[in-house]
């Protein structure tokens, strides 16, 4: 192939083609667990994280709830995969080769929401949200009806190497964890003659970039456990999340919906959620934790 701008110009088109094709080739997870929440600057403040609304009972003038005093924000960072394509190769018509590399830029472009939410989840032990605590933590803070502050759980940790399952509520209008989209992947390229990778090292650089991060919801529709998956774990950790309440004593009402756990647990859950009978001493009964929840199989935990 002749190097000119026209040819540039094709070439550029293939490969953005091929790009595009492979956005639509990852699966998707993250939707399920996240809220995708549009950016227009450099970080969103969600101070409002510390309330779960519910209403009282209007006596006296309205009671305003503060929303300001958790400043938990979420900082935008920006993400870039690059690869060189070696001018020879295009001269030599041999810029084929290269297309699939360009659809598995795509693919990836398209797997990274999944990679930092369930990478995120994964970290929940360790990384902070709104209250200062890590997302799975023992000591969150909640006042009780007399109005003393108390440790809240949502973690149930044995102390081993297990792997870690989720139980999750994600019907409600904030998920338990937060996609925070600033810039999609934008496919470039430094093809012209002048440019240093082309003048200096022969090679034509084509890329994606994107601007995003993930971040944490509502502690409380999430719980995890690296217990052994039984029945009975799974009970204890529906029955914890049903009866939480929020300040002063207050139910939430949340019902979780969906249990999510590594590919190592897959055959665990499979049966546990689905089996009509399970062995309990040596006798066969109901398995009254059919059913009870969806599962999410995550390919990036």
């Amino acid at each position: 192939m002749d190097i000119n701008n026209a040819n540039l110009k094709l070439l550029y088109a293939a490969f953005n083609g091929a790009f595009k094709a492979g956005l639509g080739q990852a699966v998707s997870q993250y939707l399920q667990i996240a809220t995708v929440v549009p950016s227009t600057t450099g970080s969103e403040e969600y101070g409002w994280l510390g309330q779960l609304p519910g209403l009282r009972e209007w006596l006296g003038d309205r009671v305003v709830h503060a929303i300001g005093n958790h400043g938990y924000t979420i900082k935008n960072k920006p993400f870039e995969l690059t690869v060189g394509v070696p001018r020879t190769a295009i001269e030599d018509d041999q810029y084929g080769v290269y297309t699939p590399l360009m659809t598995e830029m795509g693919r990836a472009a398209d797997a990274h929401p999944d990679q930092l939410v369930f990478g995120l989840l994964k970290d929940g032990r360790t990384a902070l949200c709104y209250d200062g605590q890590p997302f799975f933590s023992t000591s969150h803070k909640v006042l009780n009806e007399k109005g003393k502050e108390v440790n809240t759980s949502n973690l149930s940790d044995d102390g081993g190497a297990g792997a870690s399952w989720y139980v999750l509520e994600t019907r409600r209008a904030l998920k338990p964890l937060i996609f925070q989209n600033r810039k999609s992947p934008n496919f470039v390229a430094k093809t012209a003659e002048t440019d240093e990778n082309v003048f200096n090292a022969g090679q034509f650089v084509y890329g994606v970039d994107a601007r995003r991060n993930a971040g944490f919801g509502f502690w409380q529709l999430a719980h995890c456990s690296n217990k052994a998956l039984t029945a009975d774990n799974l009970k204890a950790v529906i029955t914890a999340m049903e009866t939480q309440t929020g300040d002063h004593g207050r139910p939430l009402g949340i019902s979780p919906n969906q249990l999510v756990v590594p590919k190592s647990l897959r055959f665990t859950a499979k049966r546990l959620l689905e089996a009509e009978l399970v062995n309990d001493g040596g006798v066969q009964v109901s398995n009254d934790v059919a059913g009870s929840l969806d599962l999410l199989i995550a390919d990036w935990l």
